[in-house]
């Protein structure tokens, strides 16, 4: 865009051109936004402001809907439909620890992820269970061993929002596992267990009204 010769800059452009000089000297990573003169039409544009608008940060690359970019450890994403190829029958539930993630298998190639908390180093596990129970606000019973590493834990906790399962917990076969909701979201997206999945209590209650007992469940 060509200079406009001196005479013909209107009062309100002038002022417009004085204040973005100043604003980009002095907050250069926010350019000043473009100006309209109304009188003659004519826009002035911080030469800084379309470089702005493509860097990375402010003009992020485009993503395909159902794409999924991996998080890192400690990440949480909210649950959402994604593309997912699979041999299994739709409601198996798909555990992937190095993911944090679980799906939910949906027909046509799709699965519901979710985002969960798996177990710590040491606590891990893989294998194959079903859904042998599901619990509305169960209680707890923390295992010996657990008890024996924590001796201030209780013997016995009833249902409700202080209790470390959650709003819901789904029973893997006769183990002592489950996937359940938690009362430290913050835990979720991390290895922060003893080898159970935990959810935030949203997404475990979603996940609890889709599931079926005698539903498979692999942990890869």
């Amino acid at each position: 865009m060509s200079e406009l010769p001196p005479k013909q800059w209107s009062r309100p452009v002038l002022t417009a051109f004085l204040l973005a000089s100043t604003m980009t000297q002095a907050r250069a990573e926010e350019p000043f936004p473009p100006v309209l003169d109304e009188a003659t039409g004519q826009v002035w544009i911080d030469s800084g402001y379309i470089e702005f608008l493509m860097s990375p940060p402010a003009y992020p690359p485009p993503q395909a809907p159902g794409v999924l970019i991996v998080p890192d450890a400690g990440t949480y994403l909210p649950r959402q439909l994604v593309e997912y190829s699979t041999q299994e029958a739709p409601g198996t539930i798909v555990i992937d620890p190095d993911r944090y993630a679980l799906y939910y298998v949906m027909p046509a190639g799709k699965a519901l992820r979710y985002s969960v908390g798996v177990g710590r180093e040491g606590y891990g596990w893989h294998g194959i269970q079903t859904v042998s129970s599901k619990r509305a606000w169960p209680e707890w019973r923390p295992p010996a061993d657990m008890r024996a590493r924590r001796p201030d834990l209780p013997t016995h906790m009833a249902g409700g929002p202080d209790n470390p399962l959650g709003a819901r917990a789904i029973y893997l076969g006769d183990t002592l596992y489950r996937i359940h909701g938690s009362n430290e979201p913050e835990s979720v997206g991390r290895s922060s267990s003893s080898g159970c999945f935990r959810m935030t209590n949203d997404d475990v209650i979603d996940l609890y009204e889709r599931v079926r007992i005698g539903a498979k469940v692999i942990v890869l």
